[in-house]
C-alpha cells in the first residue's frame, strides 16, 4: 500500500508571487510556506518557508520594494524553486491542500513551477479552498471574505502577505467561522445570523442606469422578527435612483429601540451642520401589524440601526 495513503494531515499552505507587468507575464512564486495540521486536534505539526528566487534574473531585477520584508536582494539569495521542489512535494503529495483561494491561484502556480524544472507536480488527496467554503456556509458578513477582510472582522490583526504568516491566520479564521456556526447551529433561537444575512440573501447587479440593484424585494426571518427588504422605485433619491428600503414588523419594544437610535442619528444629523433636509429614519405604518420603515440611510447606519433593533427584541 502506498505510504502516503496514511497521510491523514491538512496541508495549509500559500505562495507569494510576482505581479504579471505587463499583464499576461509569467508569474513566479517568491515565498512558499505551509503547515501541516492534525484534522483532530487543529495542532500545527510542521511549519515550513521559503523564500525562492525566481529563473528569470529581470522578475527580480524589476520586482517592487515591498513593506513585508520580500526585496529584491532577499528574493537574490534565495534558492531556486529546483532546490526546494522536493520539500514542497513532501508536503503535499498525498495530503488534503488547504488555503484561501487556492483552487484559483496556488494550486496553479505549484503545478506551474514544477513543469517548468521538468519534474511532476504534487497531487492533493482532496482541496479545501477556504473562500469558497466561507462564502457558502458564513456568508458575506466580512464583505469581500478577503483573507484579510475576515482576519478585520475577527480582530485577528493585519494580513502580512508574508506566506507562513497567511496560512496561520488562515486557520485561525477558519476556527473562529466555525466556532460562529456552531453556535449558530446549536442555539438558534439565541444566536440567529445565519438565519439573517444580508448579503448572501440578496443578488447585486449593475444596472443599466449605473447604480446597484437588488433582486425582488425578499423576506428574512430570525425568531421574532420578520424583515421585508428590496429596492423599490416607489422611494427614489433627488437623482430619481430607487432606495434600498426596509419594512421590519415591530414590536412596541423593538418601536422603544428605534426611537432611541432616532434621537442618536438626529443628533449627529444636527452636529455636521448638513444643509439637507432632515428625514426620520423610522416612520410607522398604521394597521394590525406595526411596521417600521427605516430609509434615507447609508448601508453603514441602516445595518447598525437594526442590528441594535434586533438586539432590542431578545
Amino acid at each position: 500500500m502506498d505510504p502516503r495513503q496514511d497521510r491523514f494531515e491538512i496541508a495549509f499552505f500559500d505562495v507569494e508571487t510576482t505581479f504579471p507587468n505587463p499583464p499576461g507575464q509569467r508569474i513566479a512564486i517568491l515565498e512558499f510556506g505551509a503547515i501541516l495540521v492534525c484534522p483532530k486536534t487543529l495542532e500545527v505539526l510542521q511549519p515550513y518557508s521559503t523564500l525562492v528566487r525566481p529563473a528569470d534574473p529581470s522578475l527580480i531585477s524589476s520586482l517592487p520594494e515591498r513593506s513585508n520584508g520580500i526585496t529584491p536582494d532577499a528574493i537574490a539569495s534565495a534558492p531556486p524553486f529546483a532546490d526546494i521542489a522536493d520539500t514542497v512535494f513532501d508536503i503535499l503529495h498525498g495530503r488534503i491542500w488547504a488555503g484561501h483561494n487556492i483552487l484559483e491561484f496556488d494550486c496553479a502556480r505549484i503545478r506551474e513551477a514544477f513543469a517548468e524544472i521538468g519534474q511532476p507536480a504534487p497531487e492533493p488527496k482532496g482541496t479545501i479552498d477556504s473562500l469558497a467554503l466561507l462564502t457558502q456556509r458564513f456568508g458575506r458578513r466580512a464583505g469581500d471574505m478577503k483573507l484579510a477582510s475576515l482576519a478585520t472582522y475577527f480582530g485577528l490583526g493585519q494580513q502580512t502577505h508574508r506566506s507562513l504568516d497567511d496560512v496561520r491566520m488562515n486557520l485561525e479564521v477558519l476556527k473562529y467561522c466555525a466556532t460562529v456556526l456552531f453556535l449558530e447551529s446549536g442555539l438558534p433561537d439565541i444566536f440567529t445570523v445565519n438565519r439573517w444575512e444580508m448579503c448572501s440573501a440578496a443578488s447585486v447587479s449593475e444596472g443599466s442606469s449605473g447604480y446597484a440593484r437588488f433582486m425582488e424585494p425578499d423576506e428574512l426571518y430570525c425568531s421574532r422578527l420578520k424583515i421585508r427588504y428590496g429596492i423599490s422605485t416607489r422611494f427614489v433619491d433627488q437623482a430619481g435612483r430607487p432606495r434600498l428600503s426596509f419594512v421590519v414588523d415591530a414590536s412596541q419594544s423593538l418601536c422603544t429601540v428605534l426611537d432611541a437610535c432616532e434621537v442618536v442619528a438626529k443628533k449627529l444629523f444636527e452636529d455636521s451642520r448638513s444643509n439637507s433636509e432632515w428625514n426620520p429614519v423610522v416612520t410607522r405604518q398604521s394597521g394590525n401589524d406595526p411596521a417600521a420603515r427605516l430609509r434615507n440611510l447609508g448601508y453603514r447606519g441602516m445595518f447598525i440601526s437594526i442590528s441594535l433593533a434586533f438586539c432590542g427584541t431578545h
